[in-house]
Order: structure tokens, then C-alpha cells, then sequence
């Protein structure tokens, strides 16, 4: 494994712990390229490896892709170019170019996604509002969702206005009770909800995306829904997790722990200049028309 690889591998388990993934979930190194190039500094973020995240990446010497997404989730009987998803696989790896995936475990960790998605919904009450983990506990790193108890009741229309201001949205779904109500709690799971949503006690559901007869039954429950579109409650973290990724490296760069890089390995990565670089190729698969 090249000394880019293994460092930023070992940042990224600093900042989303691998333990803290859901059981189901792919997670950490997918692909390690046997072929690494000597040239290779950058590291690209994405959410998805689409075949355009494919092609931006391949114009640039890249050691590592950091896809969200697993590109492979389902067990497989072969990798070939006639599938895409592996195609791209297959041509990063010949490029010198590794794919790690951190999936939920960014989303349960403390300081991960739905910590993200929690600052948009607090909004100015930042002092106030109480931020408690939502579905299974994980020690202390973290849990799978979040539940926003505000210390003032708001209006729908206003959380509405944080919430695409916070995700850079024209738009958003609403599912309205029938009787309106003020809001002071909210429910928060990055990507898709309704699972983690199930028996949960919220005024607000707000995630991604949920089923249809997920959302007509917390309606009927006298709750309010927000569905943003499943990557667009994702993809606005990825600056943060760039620069989470940037601090981390530099204190790897210093740690003489043995939990920290050997020394060739800290006096090599000093040398590198890394270009963290989130891809502007990645985008939501669905446009409104």
C-alpha cells in the first residue's frame, strides 16, 4: 500500500471510525490499486463514482478516491467492463488510483454528516438546542441519526427556509398533518430515513428520501416530512470532510504514538503536498424540470 493510501486510510478511521458503520454496510478500502504512481497527491471526494467523477479523476494523477457511496454493495460473481460501476472500478486500479468508502460510518460519527445536517436545522438557536443521538448508541464515537430538540418552537415555513439554505436548495418536498402545528423536534438521517424513522417520536422527519407509504404514515401520525433528494442531504459535507481530512493528515504528520504513522512513513508524507480535492463532476442523479 503506497504511504498516501495508508495515511489518508488512517485519518479517515480518525475522523468516521469503521466500527461505527451499520452491519450491512461496505465499508473502508475497496479497491487498493497494485499499481501506484509516484506522482499521484491527489485525493479526490465524491459521493457517487459516476462514470463523470470517473473521467475528472482520471485527468489528474490520483492516489486515492473517497467514494461515500460503496460502488460495490451487492455480493458479485465477476468484475468486468461491461458493467460500469465495475468498469470504473477496474479503470482507477489500472490508474494507479485506490477507492475507500466510508459510508455510515461518516454519518454515525460524531462531527459527521448528521451533525451536519443538525447545523442547518438549528440554525441561530445554536446556544440552545439540544442534539441527542437517534437509533443504536455506538460509545461515545457517535450513533446512527440525530433528533434536534429546539429550545424554541418554530414554524414549518422557517425550517424549511434553514433547511435549503443549508443544503444550497431551491426546493425541498413537504409532507403537512392535517392539523399544523409548531415544530420542536426534528428527526435526522442522512440519505434514506425511513427505517431509522420507524417509532421514532419527532415532530419533523427530515432526510433524503423515504417510501411512499413511509411518509403517508407519519402524516397520518400528525407529522411533518422533508425529502430533500437522497445525495443532496450528503454532498454538502464534503468540503467539511475535506478539510477535516487536511487536519488530520497534519496531525498524523506530527504524531510519535504508536498508533500514529511509523517514522519513514511521517518524514515521506511530510514531502507531499496532498491536493484534497472535491470533485465538481459529482452531482444529484435527478433534475427538477
Amino acid at each position: 500500500m503506497s504511504i498516501v493510501v495508508k495515511s489518508v486510510c488512517k485519518a479517515l478511521e480518525r475522523i468516521a471510525p469503521l466500527r461505527l458503520a451499520e452491519p450491512w454496510d461496505k465499508v473502508g478500502l475497496i479497491i487498493e490499486s497494485p499499481l501506484p504512481r509516484a506522482d499521484a497527491k491527489r485525493v479526490v471526494l465524491t459521493i457517487d463514482l459516476t462514470t463523470a467523477v470517473l473521467e475528472e479523476t482520471l485527468k489528474v494523477p490520483t492516489a486515492l478516491v473517497i467514494a461515500y457511496h460503496p460502488p460495490l454493495f451487492q455480493p458479485i460473481t465477476s468484475l468486468t467492463l461491461a458493467n460500469p460501476l465495475q468498469a470504473s472500478l477496474l479503470k482507477l486500479s489500472a490508474a494507479g488510483t485506490s477507492v475507500f468508502c466510508p459510508h455510515t460510518s461518516l454519518d454515525a460519527t460524531w462531527g459527521g454528516i448528521n451533525d451536519w445536517l443538525a447545523e442547518g436545522v438549528i440554525g441561530p438557536q445554536k446556544a440552545t438546542a439540544k442534539v441527542n443521538i437517534l437509533g443504536e448508541v455506538k460509545g461515545e464515537a457517535g450513533g446512527a441519526g440525530r433528533i434536534v430538540t429546539l429550545d424554541e418552537p418554530i414554524h414549518i415555513e422557517e425550517l424549511v427556509q434553514r433547511v435549503k439554505k443549508h443544503l444550497s436548495l431551491s426546493q425541498v418536498d413537504v409532507g403537512r398533518p392535517l392539523s399544523e402545528k409548531s415544530i420542536k423536534s426534528v428527526a435526522i438521517c442522512a440519505g434514506a430515513g425511513g427505517t431509522m424513522f420507524s417509532g421514532v417520536d419527532a415532530d419533523v422527519y427530515f432526510t433524503g428520501e423515504m417510501q411512499h407509504h413511509e411518509v403517508l404514515g407519519a402524516v397520518a401520525k400528525g407529522r411533518y416530512v422533508i425529502l430533500c433528494g437522497h445525495t443532496n442531504t450528503e454532498r454538502g459535507y464534503l468540503p467539511v470532510l475535506a478539510k477535516k481530512l487536511s487536519d488530520t493528515l497534519s496531525d498524523l504528520a506530527q504524531d510519535e504514538s504508536p498508533n500514529g504513522l511509523s517514522q519513514e512513513e511521517r518524514t515521506e508524507i511530510k514531502k507531499y503536498q496532498l491536493d484534497i480535492h472535491v470533485s465538481e463532476a459529482d452531482r444529484h442523479p435527478l433534475d427538477h424540470m
